[in-house]
């Protein structure tokens, strides 16, 4: 595996910790980007598998955390978002083929770990979307230590009278030729750029939410709309299946704010409770971006997954 220097955005909000970043390919053939933060760490390597519309500049504040910790950390830009290869003409449609596709995505990540040398043992945080992904890495043997979700998507938080429209409409849409198109509810523009702050479903601290909205204006490249009618076929049937399987052995650490707006708490509360080396940390007031909550918070969701992480190496 070749690895070739990638944009890397420091000029607005710069991260708090040197970082450098890569293209590298998926299997078949799809570009993705990668950001690598304090490689000379001692402890081991954090494998971050980002949400849906996320990019690498937003895990800058979260490295620098792990990596006082003495963790280095790997963060993806999965396909479809970021600067990775975007699926569909319009870049600004969040979209996958198949919801597999984000395991090639997975084995590219950590072959080019292997490939920058990074220090073991590897970890897993996912969060959102990536805490889909991980879940189904680990049952595919995805080789950490111990891994740690924040507001992981093991359920989407759809209102029961509209849960089987969802479910049709992901399947008859994409049968007529319009599985490209956004489902009824969601827009073409970013949610960061068109929210204000007050109320909003990310988090309650307006520092991180000014870092995620002025890296979008210096960067509309990075930005990403709502989903397409694939990609929510994809991605209910993906959560399904993965509830219908036991826990895995890995040690977890899961964490879940009390205002949790997007995904579905009732999955996360129902999966931990046979999660045998698994915990529930449920956060009082924090929204969806737990590791872009208040510092009080943030501290210690951090120093709680590496004590975790600590345990399990």
């Amino acid at each position: 595996m070749s690895l070739k220097a990638a944009p890397f955005f420091t000029d607005v909000n710069p991260a708090p910790l040197a970082g450098a970043a890569y293209w590298i390919h998926a299997s078949d053939g799809v570009r993705l980007r990668i950001g690598a933060f304090g490689s000379e760490a001692a402890k081991g390597t954090v494998l971050m598998f980002p949400g849906r519309t996320e990019y690498v500049e937003k895990y800058g504040p979260a490295a620098a955390d792990l990596a006082q910790r003495g963790y280095a950390t790997l963060v993806i830009d999965w396909r479809g978002q970021g600067l990775a290869d975007r699926i569909l003409d319009d870049a600004r449609v969040g979209h996958v083929d198949i919801f597999s596709d984000y395991q090639k995505d997975v084995t590219a990540m950590v072959a080019a770990a292997e490939k920058l040398d990074l220090p073991k043992p590897f970890f897993l945080i996912g969060h959102s979307m990536g805490g889909c992904i991980g879940l189904r890495s680990l049952y595919e043997g995805l080789e950490v230590k111990a891994s740690a979700f924040t507001a992981p998507m093991w359920g989407i938080r759809i209102a029961p009278y509209l849960r089987p429209v969802a479910w049709a409409l992901g399947r008859v849409m994409p049968a007529l030729g319009q599985g490209h198109r956004l489902p009824p509810g969601t827009v073409i523009d970013s949610y960061i750029l068109t929210t204000p702050f007050e109320d909003n479903q990310l988090t309650r601290d307006l520092e991180m939410f000014d870092m995620m909205r002025n890296q979008l204006r210096a960067h509309p490249e990075l930005a990403l709309g709502g989903p397409s009618f694939v990609w929510l076929r994809e991605a209910l049937d993906e959560m399904l299946s993965l509830s219908r399987m036991p826990s895995p052995d890995t040690p977890t650490n899961v964490f879940l704010g009390t205002n949790e707006r997007i995904v579905d708490p009732g999955r996360i509360i129902a999966r931990m409770k046979s999660w045998k080396n698994g915990q529930l940390h449920m956060m009082q007031d924090g929204e969806h971006e737990v590791l872009m909550e208040t510092a009080a918070m943030r501290t210690r969701i951090f120093d709680t997954i590496a004590d975790g992480f600590t345990k399990a190496a």
